[in-house]
């Protein structure tokens, strides 16, 4: 029987990158969906405000965090960089034909860091919440003239005579009508990017929390609670063990 072995794996930068990630998601479809459907309950403009205003400041705390996880990727320790997480590399295809095939038929192929498959879906939600991230900052600046685009989006609409730094949302009489019809002309392809990103987003996320706990139950070890304690405890010897044996960062 295969000796059950410790491996200090993710560092507290990625843990917190991925919990705050977490509460900051939760909150933005919570908020997000609840300003989607806020004309069904005939929701007041003041209303709307305050529930977009409570979305942005969510999505200011997403975006730094995300900003954050950036950085890290340069300074983090070996299994928070990119290097680790990025799938592509040479010999990924012939790791990632290798680890299905044993997933497939027997105990898995056990990993400190992502394993193959874990590394196309870790890029994957990359994506999507770096577009989430930056289509919502332009809608931030559109909606109600917040930053970093805000200051320009309302010199775009301001009406002639109007100071823009005066401008607030649902006051058309503030607003240029022509500009501001451009404005939300130019606004469109970031509110449908936005939109679609957040469906397939909460997809993506069903189907990584399904596929993380299908592989805790099938190698048997701490998937889960290493993202809390940073330590991973498995069986057996892991393939990228000679990483994590060769040094610090």
């Amino acid at each position: 029987m295969s000796e059950l072995k410790a491996y200090q794996v993710w560092d507290a930068g990625s843990r917190w990158f991925h919990w705050i990630n977490v509460l900051c998601v939760v909150g933005l479809a919570g908020v997000g969906t609840t300003i989607l459907y806020a004309n069904s309950f005939d929701a007041s403009n003041a209303g709307k405000i305050n529930l977009k205003t409570v979305h942005v400041f969510i999505g200011y705390v997403f975006a730094l965090n995300l900003l954050f996880r950036f950085v890290w990727a340069f300074t983090g320790n070996r299994y928070a960089r990119w290097r680790s997480f990025l799938p592509g590399r040479k010999g990924y295809l012939h790791a990632l034909r290798s680890y299905v095939t044993a997933f497939v038929s027997g105990p898995p192929e056990n990993y400190l860091g992502h394993n193959p498959i874990g590394k196309i879906g870790v890029t994957l939600l990359l994506i999507l919440i770096s577009i989430q991230a930056v289509t919502g900052l332009v809608l931030a600046g559109t909606d109600l003239f917040f930053p970093p685009f805000g200051f320009w989006i309302a010199q775009w609409v301001a009406a002639p005579g109007v100071d823009p730094a005066t401008l607030v949302p649902y006051a058309p009489e503030m607003y240029d009508t022509a500009a501001w019809d451009a404005m939300r002309s130019f606004r469109g392809p970031f509110i449908t990017l936005h939109e679609t990103s957040f469906y397939i987003l909460m997809c993506g996320i069903v189907i990584h929390v399904v596929g993380v706990i299908i592989t805790e139950k099938k190698e048997g070890g701490s998937l889960i609670s290493a993202m809390f304690t940073g330590t991973k405890i498995i069986k057996g010897e892991p393939v990228d063990k000679e990483d994590n044996q060769s040094g610090g960062r």
